[in-house]
This record gives C-alpha cells, sequence and structure tokens, in this order.
C-alpha cells in the first residue's frame, strides 16, 4: 500500500507525544450588544450611532429593562444613560402602530435636554418606522395638538406643558407602556412635584417605569415607592477618578514658553528629591522627539518612546527606565498604555490632554498602591478650557493662587527662572543647526494636532474669561519669601487708588473746586459703595463649583431599604461597604433588657421639639364660613398682620384660581383655556374622530386657509402641481396621444440626421 502524503495508514496505530499542544480556537468574549439579543434593525441603528462596547450604565441596565423591570438607575452626565433607555425602548416598540396612540413617554426637565433626547432618537431609530413628536413649553399649542392627533408612538415633553395639553386634550394615556423620567432629581429640584403625580396618575398601572438620576433625594425615593412596582436600584455611581494619594498642581505658560517651563520643572524635581522617576507626556511623536534633543544637550537623562518606534527600541527605551537606568520617560498617548510602572511619583503633562478621561488615564499611572504622586501640567491660553472640563468632570473646585489664597495649585513659574532656560534654549538652537529644521516640523504636526483636536465646551469657553487665570500669582512651589514680599508689594501698587481726586490732593481746603468735589462725593455716596464693593466681590478668589448643592433632602438608608428590595452595586463598592459594617462598633446592651437613662419623648414633654403638635396648633387660625351674603363679603375682607410688611394684608383663599384635577391635586385654572375646542373646529379636525375606531390614522387639516391675494394664488400653482394617483380616461387619452407625437418627432429627427450624412 502506498504512503500517500497527508493520509495516515489506517491499520498502524498513531502515537501522539506528550510534547504536542493542540491549541484550540479561543472564543471571543461577545460582552458587546450582540450579546443583548436586541433585534437586526436596533443592532444596526446602534452601530452607526457609532457604539462599539456598552458604558457600564448600559451593561447593568438594558438586560434589567428587557426583563420588563421597574429601574431607578444612577447615572451622571455623560455615562451614557440615554442610550440606555432608548435602546430597550426601540426593542420593545420596533413598528409602528398608527391605531394604538403613543407607547412610550419620556419626561424631560429642560426644553434642551429634550431636544438632545429628541436627536438621539431619530439617530438609533433611523432604520425604524417608529414616530416621535416632542412637547415642549413655549412652542406653539397648536402644532402640538396636531402632533399628538397623529398617533406618535414616542412621545418626549416637559412635565409642565405636557400636563397642559392633557388637560386641554382631556387625554387619558391608557396606551403608554414606557415611561422614562430623565434626571429626576432635576424634576423634583424644579418644584414639579404636583405635575409628576398628575400625569402619574393618568397611566396606566401595568406600564413600566424607568427613574435617572444623579442623586438619590428622599423626594424621589417616595416617588419610586409609589409609582414604581417592585424596582430596582442601580447605584453605579462614578467610582473614584483619581488616586486619595495623587495632588494637582498646574502652571499658567505662554505656548512659546512651554520648553523652558519644562526644564524648570524637571531640574526643580532633580534637586529637590532623589531618584523620583518622572513620565512627560507629549502631543505627537514629533513632540517627543524634540523634547528628547533638548533634554539630552540641557544634561537631564531621559529615554522616550512612541508608537511608531522600532519594537526593540521600545522595549529597550521601556526596559531602562523601568529598572532606573533614566528618571525621565518622555512618551506619546498611545505609547503610554502598555507601560505600568507601579513606584512612579510624577506624571508631567507638557500638552494638556483635550478629554478629561485622558488625563485621568495618563495621571493614573502615580501614586498607586497607596503612595503618592504629583501631577503636573503645563497650559497655555487655548487650553485653559480644557483645564475647566477637567474639574467640572472631576466634582472639585479650582483654586487659583492670588495675594490673598497662597496656597492654590494653578499659578505661574517665576520670570527670572523662564527667562534663564530661555537664554539656554537660544543658546542650544544657535549651535546645533538640526533643532532648528526639527521645530519647523514640530509645529507642522502641532498644526495638525489641533485639527484632530476636540473643542471644549461652550460654556467653559465662556466661563475661563471671567475667572482671570492668566493674573494668577506665582505658584507655592517656585515661591521664596523675597519673591513673595515682591508680589505683595507689586499687587498693592497696581491696585493702589487714591482716596481723593487732583483737586481735592492739590487743591485748597476752601477753594472752590475742593469744596464742590466734597459736595459732590457726598451726593453720589450711595454709587460709590457699591461700586467698592463690587471690586472687592471681583477680587476674591474665584472659584467653579462642579454643580450646586441639591435643596432636596438626602435620603437615608432606611428609606432606600424599604423601598428597593434589590440593589446592584459596583464589585469594589460592596467590598468597602462590608468592611465598614465589620469596622463598625456591636451593640453590647439588649433592646429588651437594657433601661435608658431618660425617655425616649423627653424632648416631647419638655416641649423642645421643632415639629411639636401644640407649637404648630397655636399658630394655625380657624375661619367659619358665613351663611349670609354680608357674612360673606365680611369674609372674604379678612385680613392678618404680615410680619415682612409690618402691616395687615388680606387673607386670600390658596385655592383660588385653581382647579381640581382627577387625581385630586389642585393645579392653576389657567391650563384649561378651550383652545384644543377652537383648534378642532377651526382645523375640521372632529370630521375625522369617525375613522378612529377603524384603525385609521388621524390627518387633521394642518392650517386655516387665508384669503389673501398671494394665498389664493399659492393656492392654485399648487393644484396644478399637484397630480392625482387616479386618473380619468380623458387624461389616460391624452397622455397617449402626446406619447405617440413625441415618437413621431423622434422618428422624422433620425430620418433627417440620415440624409445629411449621405
Amino acid at each position: 500500500m502506498l504512503d500517500l502524503p497527508g493520509f495516515a495508514d489506517p491499520n498502524k496505530a498513531v502515537n501522539i507525544s506528550n510534547d504536542v499542544t493542540i491549541k484550540k480556537k479561543s472564543k471571543k468574549k461577545m460582552g458587546g450588544f450582540h450579546s443583548m439579543n436586541l433585534s437586526f434593525q436596533v443592532l444596526k441603528g446602534v452601530t452607526n450611532r457609532g457604539y462599539r462596547q456598552p458604558t457600564p450604565i448600559q451593561q447593568k441596565t438594558i438586560p434589567l429593562i428587557l426583563e420588563g423591570r421597574d429601574v431607578v438607575a444612577m447615572a451622571k452626565t455623560g455615562s451614557g444613560k440615554t442610550a440606555a433607555f432608548l435602546i430597550p425602548m426601540f426593542e420593545k416598540l420596533k413598528t409602528r402602530s398608527a391605531k394604538a396612540g403613543a407607547r412610550a413617554l419620556i419626561l424631560s426637565p429642560t426644553r434642551e435636554l429634550a431636544l438632545q433626547t429628541l436627536k438621539f432618537i431619530k439617530e438609533l431609530g433611523k432604520g425604524l418606522s417608529l414616530k416621535s413628536s416632542v412637547i415642549l413649553g413655549g412652542d406653539s399649542m397648536d402644532d402640538q395638538f396636531e402632533a399628538l392627533h397623529g398617533n406618535p408612538d414616542i412621545i418626549v415633553a416637559t412635565p409642565g406643558r405636557f400636563l397642559h395639553v392633557c388637560i386641554e386634550m382631556d387625554l387619558k394615556l391608557t396606551s403608554i407602556e414606557y415611561v422614562v423620567f430623565d434626571e429626576a432629581d432635576r424634576l423634583f429640584e424644579m418644584g414639579l412635584n404636583e405635575q409628576l403625580t398628575e400625569i402619574v396618575g393618568r397611566l396606566p398601572d401595568f406600564r413600566q417605569t424607568l427613574l435617572f438620576s444623579a442623586t438619590l433625594p428622599k423626594v424621589l425615593v417616595e416617588f419610586a415607592k409609589a409609582g414604581l412596582s417592585d424596582p430596582v436600584l442601580l447605584r453605579l455611581d462614578v467610582e473614584t477618578k483619581l488616586p486619595e494619594g495623587l495632588k494637582l498642581e498646574y502652571f499658567m505658560v505662554r505656548s512659546e514658553e512651554k520648553l523652558a517651563a519644562l526644564l524648570v520643572l524637571l531640574k526643580f524635581l532633580m534637586d529637590s528629591s532623589k531618584n523620583q522617576q518622572t513620565i512627560v507626556f507629549a502631543a505627537t511623536k514629533h513632540h517627543v522627539e524634540y523634547i528628547h534633543l533638548i533634554l539630552d544637550r540641557s544634561g537631564i537623562s531621559n529615554t522616550y518612546i512612541y508608537s511608531s518606534l522600532d519594537p526593540s527600541a521600545r522595549k529597550i527605551n521601556a526596559a531602562k527606565f523601568q529598572s532606573g537606568k533614566t528618571n525621565v520617560l518622555v512618551v506619546t498617548d498611545v505609547a503610554a498604555r502598555g507601560i505600568d510602572i507601579p513606584y512612579l511619583e510624577n506624571v508631567i503633562n507638557f500638552n494638556f490632554p483635550a478629554k478629561a478621561k485622558l488625563f485621568v488615564h495618563r495621571v493614573g499611572r502615580c501614586a498607586r498602591a497607596g503612595r503618592l504622586g504629583t501631577a503636573y501640567s503645563l497650559v497655555a491660553p487655548d487650553e485653559q478650557a480644557y483645564l475647566l472640563d477637567l474639574h467640572l468632570f472631576l466634582g472639585r473646585p479650582l483654586s487659583i493662587v492670588t495675594s490673598t489664597n497662597l496656597e492654590g495649585n494653578i499659578g505661574k513659574i517665576s520670570r527670572d527662572l523662564l527667562e534663564d532656560q530661555l537664554a539656554s534654549l537660544l543658546v542650544l538652537e544657535a549651535q546645533n543647526a538640526d533643532l532648528v529644521a526639527i521645530q519647523k516640523t514640530l509645529d507642522n504636526a502641532y498644526k495638525q494636532y489641533l485639527r484632530s483636536r476636540p473643542t471644549a465646551s461652550s460654556d467653559s469657553n465662556r466661563r475661563v474669561k471671567e475667572l482671570g487665570l492668566d493674573v494668577c500669582s506665582i505658584h507655592p512651589i517656585f515661591r521664596q519669601v523675597e519673591e513673595l514680599h515682591r508680589d505683595c508689594l507689586l499687587e498693592k501698587m497696581k491696585t493702589y487708588r487714591p482716596q481723593g481726586t487732583i483737586f481735592e490732593i492739590c487743591g485748597k481746603n476752601k477753594s472752590v473746586e475742593y469744596l464742590t468735589m466734597k459736595e459732590k462725593r457726598a451726593a453720589h455716596k450711595d454709587k460709590i459703595d457699591n461700586h467698592k464693593k463690587l471690586l472687592n466681590d471681583k477680587k476674591a478668589v474665584p472659584t467653579v463649583q462642579p454643580s450646586p448643592k441639591s435643596v432636596l433632602a438626602d435620603s437615608t438608608s432606611k428609606d432606600i431599604n424599604d423601598t428597593f428590595r434589590n440593589v446592584i452595586v459596583p464589585k469594589k463598592r460592596h467590598q468597602m461597604d462590608v468592611l465598614y459594617k465589620k469596622s463598625k462598633k456591636i451593640k453590647t446592651e439588649d433592646e429588651k433588657v437594657f433601661i435608658p437613662y431618660a425617655p425616649n419623648d423627653q424632648h416631647t414633654e419638655l416641649g423642645l421639639t421643632v415639629n411639636n403638635f401644640q407649637n404648630e396648633a397655636s399658630k394655625v387660625q380657624m375661619d367659619l364660613t358665613g351663611d349670609s351674603e354680608e357674612a360673606m363679603k365680611l369674609n372674604r375682607s379678612l385680613k392678618k398682620w404680615d410680619r415682612k410688611k409690618k402691616k395687615m394684608v388680606t387673607v386670600e383663599n390658596p385655592l383660588k384660581g385653581k382647579i381640581k384635577t382627577e387625581s385630586g391635586v389642585w393645579i392653576p385654572a389657567t391650563y384649561k383655556s378651550n383652545r384644543y375646542a377652537e383648534w378642532k373646529d377651526r382645523t375640521k379636525a372632529n370630521q375625522n374622530h369617525g375613522n378612529e375606531d377603524e384603525g385609521e390614522e388621524v390627518r387633521p387639516q394642518l392650517k386655516a386657509k387665508r384669503y389673501t391675494h398671494w394665498a389664493k394664488h399659492n393656492e392654485k400653482m399648487e393644484r396644478k402641481q399637484r397630480k392625482s394617483e387616479m386618473k380619468s380616461m380623458d387624461q389616460i387619452i391624452k397622455a397617449r396621444e402626446i406619447a405617440e407625437r413625441k415618437k413621431k418627432r423622434q422618428k422624422k429627427g433620425k430620418k433627417g440626421r440620415k440624409h445629411k450624412k449621405k
């Protein structure tokens, strides 16, 4: 039997040695949107939008929503919460249903957020046939009546206007299946409790309700307890973004002085501390090469890494830095992702990152495992807005170094130190011609980098101008005692203003000019004092708070445990909670046996409680309604003493000008103005009510007719341009005759061309 290559003899046994290992194909981990059992159209919209991997809030929330659970999720802005409730909504609704009415309702606190949500709906649901409409305050109510008559599948609205439209149209909202309260804490902070309660009262009991909030106040917990059925609480708060032992220091420098500032900073670190390792992050590989050459010529031992560097060279340079042969490593963001130095002390941002997450990624490489570390950043004028975006993202206030605030972390480098390094750089460029050629390449590379750099938020660009970061004082790191006195003296000289004008200082006390200015000053004393007060307020240390404190009361752990049976928290946080519980002191007393020294109601018996019934009842007055016309008039003119106004004021009925809704809530009577009935009569929308039972979509007349000259002219032109789908016999015969004439003309034209050729 011939031995064929590739085929073994079946009669012979084949022994596989132990050295040979069979490699199995590793299965790819499917943790993305593909593993969520989404339909093809929904998944296509997600991928077209640019989503590749779900964010933590999306990964935890979407499966729970698809199961039909009511969810309360704590998520901050920018965490992907909009897609977290839109993707399962598209999966539940899928196709258009004209006769069912609105099936999803999304309530937003502001019109900007509502419009942003509508934009996301159009982008994510591009391949679906769902119809959406927006109901916002300030827009035309007639257009909103028309939009709701079109039976949209999804309604995005603000609570005030939506409730107004519901009362005007007497909507029952029985077809709503999916309700989302976006930024729920802001909805309650804006005082929309009654509107939300009334809207929830109109919704059916079998709905699915979702609440997304950045905080969890007590009002929100009570609302979830009353309006949601067995909700799941997702406490996916943003984890601590920066290590606890990390200090942040910022230096305001001009773009052309950045290299000199870097040299000043590195020499300071080398002198002040020994064997501390430092990573310098630059924007492009050209920056890395240029900084590497400058540091070599300046006598600072360093190495460098960037993405297009040879792999063996990258490995060698990284080993040099990790082994401690060099204390400075210059890298780009792409090359720095694979580097892990557990004992790194300092990070320097030569080019400030445009994204806050990129900053966290850079500086998070130091101060690990409980060690201390410092992140230094050189901030140019065109990068100051990104600094403000970063601190809003981190939730930290800005602390600018001024003459009054000497312990800030945003300051300048001493001018003397910068001048020395600038002079040394000029000498280096004069001695080395190759540095000048590299600098031209560097400038071109930086222009390309600026094109790809995302822009900072418009709010940060506006607020940076008000902060005055350019006028900050010298940073505490580089400040000396002599410089401190000098800065204080210069600051006083800049802000010195004499008490009097030139007429008062140079003139005599009894002169006409002196007396005139004194009278003028006395007449405008109030305005002068107000102006001085404004100047003092501007001189105060400017700070940027991450967000205003909530005016709502915080919820307690007891409120959360009573409302939510299932609470999902991050693993790290769960471990910390367990450790915290273990560290608590165990109560040694037994409640059944232990007798306290003072009774529980001691403060109540002494009358020291805040909300005591006797104290509250003493402030209440009860007025009986009169049973005659005179008594009724007298009751209307009752007055009481107003402490603020210091006079008697008429007691107004608190329910005056309000109406009672179906759920028993009193709302302003201006909501009901019969505008919907007038709109129906004007647009003949009531004629189409008979077709609603047959499942046909209601299409009311768009606008009322205008009887002006140009309106009639436009209507005639529209009728001429309009073509009916069903043609009459005459129209068909006429179209055929026109087609035959065209064919005859074409034949004649062809014959004429042939004769000319001959």
